[in-house]
């Protein structure tokens, strides 16, 4: 890939996305397992059951694909996504809170869900058997699932029962497993751009954009994060703060690669953006299984980047107001001063959180937790404002479409 073609538009569906990231989790986990075998370095389980239960969840939400299968993304399926993605931030925030939980729950989802998408696979009139007779690259497609579903039956087996193998051959099977992932992505991707029907099969009743569902996430994270930092600052609960910095980055990348959205706000998703989202993902991962090793580094990026975010979206939002006052005045909807006073007070939340990262002790830790519990409240509340704001827009261009019938 040359110099120009990094910045072409990247045709990247996000169950691509989400499978790259994913694939890439498993890649990492393995590499790192030899040294953590030999005890050159620390081990966080707990952050890789939360990471892994947080991209199950996101499936689920986003594009209504569970561990037993596709559903129809109702209001039920969504709210189960929400809980299991709430169980994996609490799993990689507070070590052992959830005790047993987390390995049931990733060995139910791997293991019996595994089984169940193989024998789908095998059964279906609309799969094996079809992709046999279409060939090319549908026949990858059936190695690129099997392998998939076959070692995600191992790797359930591997959780539940460590013993079941050495250190060492568990890594094996997680470099193989993140190799079959990111194989299986490719081919997802290349089937999709050639057929964009096959995509979303099954969209459901619940529309959600994915920029409103990493809203959803993210405010729950935040809310979740402050909720919990009182407890912790009040020494009754203990606290991975490397397991909260490579989630945070993990949920950068996801938006970055799904929608060219970042913490200083969106760019084009072109292939420079999918590197970078990458990168951010490699990061976090290794942050999240690997305590302490990126802590420094990433506590200034994330620093960074929330300061930059809340400067340049308090100019965005304030600039235009400044340059109106001068002219004649309108009334304004009461819906675009709720948008503007929860834009302020987030990009000022967002600067408050990103320099308490960068100077330590400038706020005592029960003030930082207040603050992002607010955080998540307002970014919910963002949310819900934008999906009004949707909702006024479409029944606009309805009445619109209707007046000139």
């Amino acid at each position: 890939m040359n110099k120009n073609q990094i910045f072409n538009e990247a045709a990247l569906p996000l169950e691509v996305a989400i499978l790259l990231i994913a694939g890439l989790m498993m890649l990492i986990t393995g590499i790192l397992l030899f040294p953590v075998a030999t005890g050159a370095l620390p081990y966080y389980e707990n952050g890789l059951y939360g990471l892994l239960l947080f991209i199950f969840a996101l499936q689920t939400i986003t594009l209504g694909k569970t561990p037993f299968g596709d559903m129809s993304r109702s209001r039920p399926l969504i709210v189960m996504g929400v809980v299991i993605a709430a169980v994996g931030i609490v799993t990689c925030f507070v070590p052992d809170l959830f005790s047993q939980i987390p390995r049931i729950l990733l060995f139910i989802c791997f293991a019996p869900g595994g089984f169940l998408l193989l024998l789908q696979m095998i059964f279906s009139k609309e799969k094996l058997r079809a992709w046999m007779q279409y060939g090319g690259i549908f026949h990858h497609l059936i190695w690129g699932c099997g392998s998939v579903y076959v070692l995600s039956i191992l790797i359930g087996l591997l959780i539940l029962v460590h013993s079941l193998l050495t250190t060492a051959m568990t890594a094996v099977v997680g470099i193989i497993d993140g190799v079959a992932i990111i194989y299986l992505a490719l081919i997802l991707r290349k089937i999709y751009l050639t057929y964009p029907e096959a995509e979303n099969t099954n969209p459901g009743t619940i529309t959600l954009p994915i920029d409103k569902i990493m809203l959803l996430i993210t405010g729950i994270l935040m809310l979740l994060l402050g909720a919990l930092l009182i407890p912790v600052n009040l020494g009754q609960l203990p606290f991975s703060g490397s397991a909260q910095l490579g989630l945070l980055m993990v949920i950068f990348a996801i938006q970055m690669l799904a929608s060219g959205n970042t913490p200083i706000g969106p760019f084009p998703r072109n292939w420079l953006m999918v590197g970078l989202g990458l990168l951010f993902a490699a990061l976090g991962i290794i942050s999240s299984i690997i305590p302490g090793i990126l802590v420094k580094p990433l506590t200034i990026l994330i620093g960074v980047l929330n300061i930059l975010g809340g400067f340049i979206t308090l100019v965005k939002i304030v600039l235009p107001r400044l340059q109106k006052s001068g002219g004649p005045g309108g009334q304004v909807p009461p819906i675009l001063q709720k948008l503007f006073i929860t834009q302020l007070i987030m990009g000022l939340l967002s600067i408050i959180f990103g320099t308490s990262m960068l100077v330590a002790h400038l706020l005592p830790g029960l003030v930082i937790g207040v603050v992002l519990f607010a955080n998540g409240c307002i970014l919910l509340y963002l949310m819900s404002i934008l999906l009004t704001l949707d909702e006024m827009i479409s029944q606009n261009q309805q009445a619109a479409e209707n007046n000139k019938k």
